[in-house]
């Protein structure tokens, strides 16, 4: 992988093991997301990390209820940035960009929860800035959109399944490029 590239691992929290969020899909994008930060880190790629701190009272992501914690294994290690932030965008309110450019990064490899969130916004926003992004799509994950959302029945809820995939259907090829981990771990040899 060249020197321009880096890791962004986007929201890997505990507040994302709460059971408010319902089911989910792929239950290995964690440890899909593990090991391209271990293949990365054993390349020298810089690796930021991101993490959502919710500014609503009892949020799983939240302050108040611990779940801004990293998950084992995706802990920030050797002095990785981490940004903060309370949108889901990680480019607003942080200094993330301005980081990236200021060490001459311009291609992104992003991992993270949620795909149609967080993941999503963010990958969006790269683009729009001029990055180079590679998302990659199985060390992401999706959860189930019911009828609490307001706009749907519950006979018309979306899986996790499909939510994920239209989230990387609409980001490929406009956005981002998406590879599996495997892949991107086999490029860091």
């Amino acid at each position: 992988m060249s020197a321009d590239r880096a890791l962004i691992l986007i929201d890997f929290q505990t507040g994302f093991q709460s059971p408010v969020w319902g089911a989910r899909n792929n239950p290995d994008a964690e440890r899909n997301a593990q090991s391209l930060l271990e293949a990365c880190r054993d390349a020298g790629l810089p690796v930021f990390h991101v993490r959502h701190i919710s500014s609503e009272p009892g949020s799983p992501l939240g302050p108040d209820t611990g779940g801004t914690a990293f998950l084992p294994g995706l802990e920030p290690s050797g002095g990785e940035p981490i940004y903060e932030k309370s949108v889901n965008s990680a480019f607003i309110g942080t200094g993330l960009e301005a980081d990236l450019r200021a060490k001459g990064l311009t291609r992104l490899i992003i991992c993270g929860l949620t795909t149609p969130h967080c993941v999503s916004t963010s990958c969006r926003m790269s683009a729009n800035l001029g990055f180079d992004v590679t998302l990659a799509h199985d060390a992401c994950a999706a959860f189930y959109a019911n009828a609490s959302m307001g706009w749907k029945s519950d006979a018309d809820a979306l899986s996790p399944e499909v939510i994920h995939d239209v989230a990387i259907a609409h980001l490929h090829g406009e956005f981002v490029t998406a590879r599996a981990s495997a892949d991107l771990i086999a490029e860091t040899g």
